[in-house]
């Protein structure tokens, strides 16, 4: 599991520095629950919801870490043409490898990482999805920081929680 770690102290912004700490701790989380299940049970859904492992991932990588900070933060154009409808990102074909979507995550989180690092906190959005949104409720990479920690942390405890429910593993219990 490779997450990256810091950003460049070539970041002038400490406040970034230290939301972006809190990011990586939360995206090792999210891997670190995961490690060791085989690609049988990161498929299996163990709620009425329907969702599986694999599924939170690859919606994490779309719908949070490509989504917020390529095209929000930056105004991606691919990223925003990527962009996913309805709840297509959390679905993984059969035939996709659970290894390609734990990559990809790492990679969106890579390419997450570019934005944070070239954006000051108080940076205004270049991109909002006003048919998805309404009116913008964030402003700032600031902001974007806050939501997307959030976000990861609620759904790295879903994550917590499939995985009992699978084989009994929880995160950091010492048994």
């Amino acid at each position: 599991m490779v997450v990256t770690e810091n950003l460049s102290d070539t970041t002038p912004d400490s406040e970034v520095r230290a939301l972006h700490r809190v990011l990586v701790g939360q995206r090792r989380h999210v891997l670190g629950i995961l490690d060791g299940l085989d690609p049988k049970d990161l498929r299996r859904s163990v709620l009425p919801s329907g969702w599986h492992c694999l599924g939170m991932v690859q919606h994490l990588a779309l719908d949070v870490e490509r989504f917020w900070f390529r095209a929000v933060v930056a105004g991606d154009a691919e990223a925003v043409r990527c962009l996913a409808s309805g709840d297509e990102a959390w679905k993984v074909a059969p035939e996709v490898p659970a290894t390609d979507v734990l990559d990809r995550y790492r990679r969106e989180a890579e390419l997450a990482d570019a934005v944070i690092t070239a954006t000051p906190a108080d940076a205004a959005l270049a991109w909002w999805p006003h048919d998805l949104f309404g009116e913008p409720h964030l402003h700032t990479l600031r902001d974007v920081l806050l939501h997307v920690i959030t976000e990861t942390a609620c759904h790295a405890g879903h994550l917590d929680a499939a995985r009992e429910l699978i084989d009994g593993h929880r995160w950091l219990v010492l048994t």
